[in-house]
């Protein structure tokens, strides 16, 4: 095991620490363990031993000694480990550790060991350190509990050594982190000066090389970034001295330049001075004073590289040191001091400080630490505006990590806080100096106003949109604002929203803006803006305060403008510009626009209380003013703000406010501008209104911020409305919208969408960020189109008895499909610009999409684009089959045709884009969980579908031809670093059940699982990506491994999956959960198709029995009691059958079954193999004892153990779905379908529920209010029977297949074990005493398990050798007789339970056969017999009654398992000399019934197929045998003959046909078949004469009657057993082996012959007619 320090160690203790502060770790001992383990790794920090001569001497001399063990190393691992210590400053034995520390790693991820090396060391002080980051961050976490900070305060005392040692630990602490952030700045300085040194000689730096110093600098950035965190909150936490800070204030002149380094330190230099510049955190006036004169006294004393910065620290220590001169706060007065001139000096500092670039640095900074691609183009703007004459400060990449963009943030908070409550009166001086320069530069001459607007100062707007950027996305922080009225920040917004200027407005409102997310501060906005002062006059505004009447009369003034203006073509505007003189006031009107619109927006996004009253205004149009404000005349980024705007009116939008919006839209779309009109020239062929749809689009385009923003405004109107249930039954918009026009429906807008900005907008696009963010709203809209049509309305008005076109609110079915977006979006996705823009988007690099941060556009786009294409995917056949024919039905003949005709399906456009494959093949092991769940559930449907796993006409490298799909990812050697990403993710972590489902790592395997499953269901005999990505070699048609490959090491896919079968846990604290059963049930199921496919059978076995996988999992087994608890629930719970309970029993079962049948394999494959070891091994687990490779015996469940899961009594409430209202509705559809999709089953059931609840809603049955509650019960109830059903159904299904395979194994085992025939017959009695009682009981409750138990019962009772068992030597056989009879007993009581399973009873005959005939092949067993026919006996008449019942009547071979079964009854009655079987037949008249069924065999025969002969002839022997054994009783035989034998045989006709034709009947072998059947009926006919005996006349008349009624025939005979004539050769009829020799039928006719004297009663009766006998 790794020590404490290591990599691993320390990646396991973050992982622990960030879950706990995710509140997700539930071991909070095992993480303080952790941390104790790790405490001497924190003090080191980043120390490590540099490299020396010494150190290198020693690896140069080839021998070298690692933690007590000695190595001999080559040349190459020489030079391998001195590169490395040059590339890390390492010491060269240290570095050797690392190099064979990271081969493993190297060879998993395919990459040098130098790499590996250079990686795993870096990744180890990052670990180290954003664990320590995570830790101290933990302890200021304000709802963290009080015990638990306790501890994890006393472990940081332990690290800083300040727990029983002195608090200047923690100052020393801090410096040792201080220095480590400047060793790093050294090291990236270094590493920047080699790049650039090899550029400047011109060289070329190798791949690997360029590298390993890319990863470096950015893992060091990282590293910096952390220990920056790291001293923050040190300064926090009070672990630190004024002596640390003014180190600090020494090293930060010597910084030169901004950078992402330089970022770093700003959130700790805003901690210092928070930290001994305020009054609120303990430190001392005098301290105070001392940096005072350091930061603001002395600060042209050192020359700064960066004075921007220091002017901004000035600013932010002002702000906190003035709190000391408070009236609160200054006690006692400082002697000497005078307080006026000091409040001046501070005063006029601040303002110098202002002047040097203060606000316009942090500003700067505040807009960098927010990611790059954050797109926010009214707030750049605005913040390009105020920092218009300042370079801006370069940092690309400082802004990533959200963790420290919080910190950062929050530094800058505490200084915002400090400003407001500490320097209010230079809060009031902005404000007046600044009005003042307003009003000279609006008195100025309107010539000069563009370049003297540039001259004012700002840094009150700056301030503002400082608090924006602080308080943006941090709903805690901004709820400070709110909390209180009387607090310092509410008055602060107060008096800011007073006496605004143009620009103040703005920026105002984007700090507003900032302070409001959450509907809690968004409906607090709204009060304040509601309450601050009453409508004004807009030409007199701004003399109050800001204010919603404010805000919508500028709103409505300048609508008004455009509408009295209409022709009047108005540019784009720049802020601080002015468009046109008559338009705009003042020169940032458009500006201060923008923000209101914004503000608008997102209150009322936040907000319903906010937007249903800006809905309800009387005098506000908002619709009417923000379809005027889009005008396309207007600048492009207010009309884009016009279109957000409307897009918050829409959230949570009703189907009311929907519509209007839709009516509305159109209406402005078809109407546009005079000056517009002017510019365009109308098509010839389309109405005008059309036309003028035609031109709003074409001037749409023309902007990014306009199409970016109306693509998200057509979004939000076709999303569901809020009180959508799911079931998607209406259309988006008014359904005879545009009928007037044009064809109803929104197919222009769609095509605007998808055929103009898709396709042709999106490609023009120069930056980057705006074509991702367009992109992702065309996919959006894309994909919600596809999303909310329900193509279960079509399966369920084909399914279902509810009428679909009544219940559903578009106005028919045939309307819904034909109207519906989604028929036009697909038709548009199978357009080749379209799909070719698709598999753009879904192309993205790797390495972006894996770093970028789960919000980001290009992870978005990613997401959305294959969201689509999943979409596409499951919904085509319904387009294809369904809605395509009806639309082209439908249509008129102007609809423009968009879809390319050649592609039948989607994976035709995958086929010629198959680098989509790969794609996602990679995209499956990024970081990004949603990115992976949906690139492997996409790529599950691809990799399975049989038109792209044609094999490839193209060789790869590797191999001559295969699969397509294999292919493409063998071109580039993708394929190994998508194995990896797969093999890298199913790797098991204990961990994951801290987590349990919520894990990301649970979810990937989940999928990956369900992609590797469903691949080999498709294609289970041909090699397919599955295969590949296991780590099998697939060539051609075949699959093998490849010699060096992984596979064969063990380190492939396949064996990850192995270890996960083997060693996941079921659950945790004795309870089997559903997440982690359902990765072990997932991950046999892989296993087992492997095993199943004749493709992979050989392979798979070898490698699962190299891995012992069967012992292990022997070994693991738990049996099920009734006890065991499934997920929270036992089995006889009431809700056990409705719960996710049922379906973890189902799981669990599962991979019993896959147990049992792999074992059955295995026990298979080594008897047939001829491996009496490995055989003996397993039958030894099978019995209870597993023998480990070191020859140890382990002890586990043995087989008998494994019925356990039939003892499971389940409580299955008694219910209906029949209720009143859902009587009609058809459930049993729906329980009939495929079960393999239960989500999509519940949802049809549910959507199913739903039509009807609207069906009767609409039919006005549920407009009483209780009425329509009892409907939603009812339903509820319709919903749990259907859970219930199917999960019993699931259940027994599951239930079935693994009792079958614990049979076959049984059956297996007992067969094959090695043991005498004692212990063979003990292991059977075992067996059968297990079984037996479960037979009885499943014969009564359910027949599929009795008739699979009974088989097995058969098959043991026929391995069970009756003859060695000797009664009268020992008591033993009485044991075995006892066990057996009982087994016949059980059987007996099956047979007569009602309405019993006919096939249960056929086993249940054979069963009772096997048992009285074995027992008369013991000795000496008379008392055993009597205790047969007492049993009889006692069982009742009901048991002859039915086995007759089944010998007549009986279904297939049932009957015939009948007959035989009453044979043995009747022999067996013989042989104890009893006529209870006789009589007992004779009562029920089935005597009779045999007798006379012989009267109808010629006919059955002729009549029957040529198929069912042989059953038939079956049928007819078992019963001439039942006669057989009646007639040789005497009893039997008067019976037999009394029920009219001879006259049956005589009707039958049987022996008066053509002897050398027999019956005809459609077999080949009839002649031979027609002599088995006279053979049969001599039988019986002379068993009865000799049961009856020559004395008995009656008998002797009869036959003598029969042989002369039939001498022709007998004859016939004897002439063919003397073989006289031509055509008779032998004595043999038929010939072949099917033949029959007449010799006993010869001898049979002698016998009756004989007997009746027949021969002397002819001579007599010829000599009285002068005819002679049989000569």
């Amino acid at each position: 095991m790794e020590a404490a320090g290591g990599l691993e160690s320390l990646r396991a203790l973050h992982r622990d620490l960030t879950a706990f502060e995710d509140a997700q770790l539930r071991n909070i001992d095992k993480l303080c363990g952790e941390i104790k383990a790790h405490v001497e790794a924190f003090r080191k920090l980043l120390d490590h031993t540099p490299k020396s001569d010494t150190s290198r001497r020693v690896v140069a001399s080839g021998t070298i000694e690692i933690e007590g063990d000695e190595y001999a190393v080559n040349q190459e691992f020489k030079e391998s480990a001195v590169e490395l210590a040059d590339a890390l400053d390492l010491d060269e034995v240290q570095s050797a550790k690392l190099l064979l520390d990271s081969q493993e790693d190297a060879e998993l991820l395919g990459r040098s060991t130098v790499v590996s090396a250079v990686v795993a060391f870096h990744e180890r002080r990052q670990f180290l350190l954003e664990s320590l980051r995570t830790l101290l961050r933990n302890t200021q976490i304000p709802d963290c509990e009080e015990q638990i900070r306790h501890e994890q305060l006393q472990l940081i005392g332990d690290i800083l050594e300040v727990k029983d040692g002195p608090a200047r630990n923690g100052s020393l602490y801090t410096r040792k982190c201080l220095k480590a952030m400047a060793d790093v700045e050294r090291w990236v300085q270094a590493l920047g000066e080699r790049y650039q040194g090899t550029l400047a000689l011109g060289q070329t730096m190798a791949p690997e090389h360029g590298e390993i110093m890319a990863f470096q600098q950015s893992s060091l950035t990282q590293q910096h970034e952390s220990l920056a965190a790291i001293v923050t909150y040190l300064v926090k936490g009070s672990y630190t001295g004024t002596e640390d800070f003014y180190k600090l204030l020494g090293h930060l002149p010597s910084i030169e330049r901004w950078n992402p380094l330089t970022i770093h330190y700003i959130p700790t230099i805003a901690a210092f001075t928070s930290q001994y510049g305020s009054p609120e955190n303990g430190g001392s006036l005098q301290e105070a004073r001392m940096l005072h004169q350091k930061i603001v006294d002395g600060k042209d004393s050192s020359t700064w590289g960066l004075r921007d910065l220091q002017a901004a620290m000035i600013t932010w220590w002002l702000a906190e040191y003035s709190g000391w001169y408070l009236e609160q706060h200054l006690a006692p007065p400082v002697q000497g001091a005078d307080l006026e001139s000091e409040a001046r000096h501070r005063s006029d500092a601040f303002f110098q400080a202002l002047r040097d670039g203060a606000f316009h640095c942090t500003l700067s900074i505040c807009s960098q630490v927010y990611p790059d691609d954050s797109y926010d183009p009214a707030r750049n703007g605005l913040t390009q505006h105020l920092l218009r004459d300042t370079p801006p400060i370069s940092a690309e990449g400082a802004g990533t990590n959200v963790l420290f963009r919080d910190l950062l943030l929050e530094q800058i908070e505490s200084f915002v806080n400090s400003f407001i409550s500490n320097m209010p009166d230079t809060l009031r001086q902005f404000q007046s100096s600044e009005d003042d320069q307003r009003k000279r530069i609006l008195g100025a001459p309107a010539s000069a106003t563009r370049s003297t607007v540039y001259d004012q100062d700002l840094h009150l707007e700056r301030f503002l949109v400082i608090v924006a950027y602080v308080f943006d996305k941090r709903t805690e922080a901004a709820e400070t604002f709110w909390a209180d009225p009387d607090s310092n920040l509410y008055g602060f917004l107060q008096w800011a929203s007073k006496r605004q200027s143009t620009p103040r407005v703005g920026a105002f409102c984007e700090m507003l803006r900032s302070i409001s997310r959450g509907e809690e501060c968004a409906t607090a906005a709204h009060q304040f803006l509601l309450d601050e002062g009453n409508a004004t006059p807009a030409r007199i505004r701004r003399s109050s305060s800001l204010n919603w009447s404010q805000i919508l009369s500028e709103l409505n003034l300048y609508a008004a403008k455009i509408r009295d203006n209409p022709t009047a073509s108005r540019p784009p505007v720049r802020y601080g510009g002015k468009p046109h003189a008559g338009d705009i006031d003042e020169p940032e009107s458009a500006l201060m626009l923008e923000c209101y619109l914004r503000l608008t927006a997102h209150i009322c996004t936040e907000s319903s209380i906010a937007r249903s009253w800006l809905m309800s205004r009387e005098t506000f149009n908002v619709v009417g003013v923000m379809f005027t404000l889009a005008d396309v005349t207007v600048p492009p980024r207010l009309q884009a703000c016009a279109f957000a705007t409307m897009h918050a009116m829409l959230t949570n939008k009703t189907p009311e406010v929907g519509a209007a919006v839709w009516s509305a839209l159109d209406h402005w779309a078809s109407t546009p501008a005079p000056s517009v009109l002017a510019n365009s020239r109308p098509g010839k062929s389309i109405t005008p209104t059309v036309c003028m749809e035609e031109i709003t689009f074409e001037a749409l385009s023309k902007s990014f911020d306009q199409a970016n923003e109306f693509v998200a405004l057509l979004h939000s109107l076709v999303a569901p409305s809020a009180d959508d249930i799911g079931l998607h039954d209406a259309l988006p918009f008014p359904e005879q919208l545009g009928a007037a026009y044009r064809m109803a429906g929104i197919e222009p807008y769609i095509d605007f969408v998808l055929g103009k900005i898709f396709v042709s907008i999106v490609p023009s696009v120069d930056d980057p960020l705006q074509s991702r963010f367009l992109t992702n709203n065309v996919l959006n809209l894309v994909a919600t189109c596809l999303a909310t049509f329900n193509e279960n309305l079509v399966i369920l008005a084909n399914k279902s008895t509810v009428s679909v076109d009544t219940a559903i609110e578009a106005s028919s079915l045939a309307a819904y499909v034909r109207l519906h977006p989604f028929s036009r979006v697909m038709e548009w996705m199978f357009n080749d610009r379209v799909l070719a823009a698709l598999f753009a988007a879904a192309r993205q690099d790797i390495n972006e999409v894996a770093t970028a941060s789960p919000s980001s556009p290009v992870v978005l786009t990613v997401l959305r684009a294959i969201e689509v294409m999943n979409r596409i995917m499951d919904l085509q056949s319904t387009y294809f089959e369904i809605v395509r024919p009806l639309v082209k039905l439908q249509s008129s003949g102007h609809r423009q045709a968009v879809l390319n005709p050649t592609l039948a399906s989607f994976e035709d456009s995958v086929a010629t884009n198959l680098n989509l494959i790969v794609d996602l093949g990679l995209y499956s092991g990024v970081g990004n969980q949603e990115v992976a769940m949906n690139s492997l559930k996409l790529l599950e449907k691809l990799a399975s579908s049989r038109r792209l796993n044609a094999f490839s006409s193209v060789a790869s490298r590797q191999h001559l031809s295969g699969n397509r799909l294999i292919g493409v990812l063998e071109q580039n050697d993708d394929l190994e670093r998508v194995r990896t990403s797969f093999i890298l993710a199913m790797q098991y972590d204990d961990r994951e059940l801290e987590l349990s489902p919520t894990a990301p790592g649970w979810t990937i395997k989940s999928l990956m699982l369900d992609f590797l499953s469903q691949c080999l269901t498709s294609l289970p005999d041909r090699p397919n990506l599955a295969h590949a990505i296991l780590g099998f070699a697939c060539t051609g048609s075949t699959v093998n491994v490849e010699p060096d490959g992984a596979f064969v090491r063990q380190a492939s896919l396949f064996h990850s999956i192995v270890r996960l079968a083997a060693e996941y846990p079921d659950g945790i604290d004795n309870t089997i959960e559903a997440w982690s059963s359902s990765i072990r049930q997932k991950a046999t199921q892989v296993l087992s198709l492997l095993r199943a496919s004749t493709l992979t059978f050989g392979l798979t076995m070898v490698e699962l029995r190299a891995a012992d996988f069967l012992f292990a999992m022997f070994l693991r087994l738990a049996l099920i009691t009734p006890e065991t608890n499934f997920d929270g629930l036992l089995v006889r719970d009431e809700g056990f059958m409705q719960a996710d309970s049922a379906n973890v029993f189902e799981q669990y079962l599962g991979q019993r079954s896959f147990l049992l049948e792999h074992t059955s394999s295995e026990l298979r494959l080594a008897i047939a193999e001829g491996t009496p070891t490995l055989k003996a091994r397993i039958l030894s687990t099978l019995f209870g004892s597993t023998t480990m490779s070191d020859g140890a015996q382990l002890p586990n469940v043995s087989i008998l153990d494994l019925l356990d899961f039939l003892g499971s009594e389940f409580y299955i409430p008694v219910l209906s779905p029949l209720t009143q209202l859902f009587n009609d509705v058809d459930f049993a559809a729906m329980l009939d379908s495929d079960t393999s999709d239960q989500a999509s089953e519940s949802h049809l059931v549910e959507q199913l529920l739903a039509l009807k609840l609207n069906e009767l809603r609409k039919g006005g049955y549920l407009d009483d209010p209780q009425e329509q509650e009892k409907a939603l019960i009812d339903a509820e109830a319709c919903m749990k029977f259907f859970r219930i059903q199917r999960n019993i159904r699931a259940l027994e299904d599951v239930r079935l297949r693994t009792l079958q395979a614990w049979c076959n194994l049984l059956t297996l085992a007992v067969g094959h074990c090695d043991l005498d025939q004692g212990g063979r017959t003990s292991l059977i009695l075992q067996a059968l005493q297990t079984v037996t009682p479960k037979l009885e009981r499943y014969a009564i409750e359910s027949a599929p398990e009795a008739v699979i138990l009974a088989k097995l019962v058969q098959a043991l009772l026929f391995q069970v050798d009756f003859k060695t068992f000797i009664p009268e030597r020992s008591r033993g056989p009485d044991v075995v007789n006892d066990r057996l009879f009982h087994v016949f007993r059980a059987a007996l009581r099956a047979i007569n339970v009602p309405d019993g399973d006919v096939n249960l009873r056929e086993v249940l005959y054979s069963i009772c056969i096997r048992y009285l005939t074995g027992i008369f092949e013991t000795v000496g067993s008379t008392p055993w017999r009597r205790n047969i026919t007492q049993t009889l006996k006692i069982s009742g008449k009901k048991v002859i009654d039915t086995v007759c019942d089944d010998a007549y009547g009986g279904s297939g071979t049932c009957r015939t398992s009948a007959v035989l079964f009453l044979d043995a009854l009747v022999a067996t009655a013989k042989k104890e000399n009893s006529n209870y079987m006789i009589d007992s037949l004779a009562r029920t008249n089935f005597i009779v019934v045999l007798v006379e069924a012989i009267r109808d065999i010629p006919n059955e025969l002729r009549d029957s197929e040529a198929q069912d002969i042989p059953l038939l002839l079956a049928y007819y022997e078992s019963k001439f045998a039942l006669l057989l054994t009646i007639s040789q009783t005497r009893p039997g035989a008067t019976q037999v003959v009394n029920a009219g034998l001879f006259q049956t045989i005589r009707d039958s006709g049987l022996f008066s046909v053509d002897p050398d034709l027999g019956i005809t009947f459609d077999k080949p072998d009839a002649l031979a078949k027609y002599y088995t059947l006279l053979l049969s009926i001599l039988r019986v006919i002379a068993a009865a004469v000799a049961s009856r005996g020559p004395q008995n006349s009656q008998t002797i008349d009869a036959v003598k009657s029969f042989l002369e009624e039939n001498r022709a025939l007998v004859v016939a005979v004897f002439k063919r057993q003397a073989r006289i004539g031509a055509a008779v050769e032998n004595s043999v009829v038929g010939g072949g082996g099917g033949g029959v020799d007449v010799e006993e039928l010869v001898e049979l006719f002698v016998m009756l012959i004989s007997v009746t004297g027949f021969l002397d009663f002819e001579d007599q009766r010829d000599t009285k007619r002068g005819r002679t006998g049989f000569s």
